[in-house]
């Protein structure tokens, strides 16, 4: 299996060795090892948890810079609808896209614009009665690796639709070459400018076996102050923007659920709440339901640890600016011969998602449930206090990690106070039976 590439990173220099990251981590990818923070690259999922949460910001995420496209022959920025919730006082979408386009890009596709198009096509999906409920959004890339790691059973209820990011950047590749044949896709550059670091992590490792169609993914805050010495309201601007309410909506939380018009939905937000949404499904509480809508970060992609804004501002922008946008610029509209469920193949993903045993302790059956015999029993031994001074989130994760001989069981905190004690107390005892000088005269 291929190493995972992740833009989440830990500078040690900064680093205290405190808790907080190890305690958020949803994945329980952290541990505290000789004083500082160390992230299992198995299990992480770049949802950036640790990087909001991290009060020293030892964490922070590596993405693209601009720089990296120069060389192409044409270059096509990708602003994620959430871009536009970062400016006070905005009132046309178009300041923004003709500000990238001051930027150097020969061209701008918005991923709003293809949020629509997979809205369209969910709606088709879902009138599918062969598949699997209820159906999980695949559109953000860290659900979908959490689902990979932690739940099997839900692999098969991920929606097959590639993100919209993905599809725009095949759209904006296939625009370009149609209208200008000499260009060859090698030499179209595309450029997503992302709320947050997953969206790195996707365009890295590629997805669905296939390579992404983005090149590169350049912070969103970064792009955001690039953008306010480029950005001028005195000049005529030219009418760039193709999105609509739909379009713009899925920036946040319930924006991609109430564009499949149905009911039967349920939208959450937080990777704590996800967690929970999560199991509740894995555990069938949740009938009726035909679609969920999941989003790592608070609020939706407006959260994310890569935009500027209060994810709630930010929000409320949005909502002023699509008050006087259509409902949708881009409809997926049923041509001759198709029926109500038919899905273009180079919107899907080219196989499902795969199970990924991380927590897997042997390969032998007997091996497996004989390891975790002995993680029960040590786990009997500990306090149950979770405190993490141990350097792992849990007594049950400390427990995993000393039958996987990466800690042992004395470096629990509170064992090694209970035998501090003991020996304090026997010292005394010693002390005590001693005769004293006077009574030896």
């Amino acid at each position: 299996m291929a190493e995972y590439k992740h833009s989440v990173s830990l500078d040690i220099e900064k680093c205290k060795g405190c808790t907080n990251c190890l305690k958020r981590c949803p994945t329980e990818a952290i541990r505290i090892r000789n004083g500082h923070a160390v992230i299992n690259s198995s299990r992480c999922i770049d949802c950036g948890e640790c990087i909001r949460v991290c009060p020293y910001k030892a964490k922070k995420a590596i993405c693209d810079k601009f720089e990296s496209i120069k060389d192409f022959k044409y270059k096509i920025a990708l602003p994620a609808p959430t871009l536009y919730g970062q400016f006070d006082g905005l009132d046309d979408i178009d300041f923004v896209l003709q500000g990238l386009l001051d930027l150097g890009f020969d061209d701008v596709y918005e991923v709003a614009r293809a949020a629509e198009l997979v809205s369209g096509y969910t709606r088709r999906y879902l009138n599918n009665p062969n598949i699997k409920k209820p159906v999980i959004s695949s559109a953000c890339p860290v659900i979908v690796r959490l689902i990979s790691l932690r739940f099997p059973f839900l692999c098969d209820n991920v929606m097959p639709l590639l993100p919209p990011m993905e599809i725009a950047g095949m759209l904006a590749k296939q625009q370009v070459m149609e209208k200008n044949p000499e260009f060859k896709e090698s030499d179209i550059a595309t450029c997503f400018i992302s709320p947050c670091p997953a969206k790195v992590s996707y365009v890295k490792n590629g997805f669905s076996g296939k390579k992404s169609y983005v090149d590169c993914v350049v912070s969103m805050s970064d792009t955001y102050f690039a953008l306010l010495g480029v950005m001028k309201k005195e000049r005529p601007l030219l009418p760039v923007s193709r999105s609509g309410m739909i379009g713009i909506g899925w920036a946040s939380t319930g924006g991609e659920s109430s564009a499949i018009f149905n009911d039967k939905y349920l939208a959450a937000d937080g990777i704590e709440n996800v967690m929970r949404v999560l199991d509740e499904i894995d555990n069938g509480t949740f009938p009726g339901l035909e679609f969920i809508e999941l989003n790592a970060c608070n609020g939706g992609c407006v959260g994310g640890t890569m935009a500027v804004e209060n994810p709630y501002i930010a929000k409320a922008r949005l909502q002023t600016l699509k008050r006087y946008l259509p409902v949708s610029q881009n409809w997926t509209r049923k041509r001759i011969g198709e029926d109500d469920k038919y899905i273009p193949d180079n919107f899907l993903m080219s196989c499902g998602l795969e199970y990924l045993p991380v927590s897997q302790l042997a390969e032998d059956t007997n091996e497996a449930i004989r390891k975790m015999a002995d993680i029960q029993r040590v786990r009997e031994q500990l306090p149950s206090l979770d405190c993490g001074s141990c350097g792992a989130p849990t007594c049950q994760a400390f427990a995993y990690d000393v039958i996987k001989g990466e800690a042992i069981e004395a470096e629990c905190i509170v064992k090694m106070r209970e035998r501090l004690n003991e020996l304090l107390k026997a010292e005394r005892e010693k002390i005590n039976k001693e005769p004293s000088e006077n009574d030896s005269k």
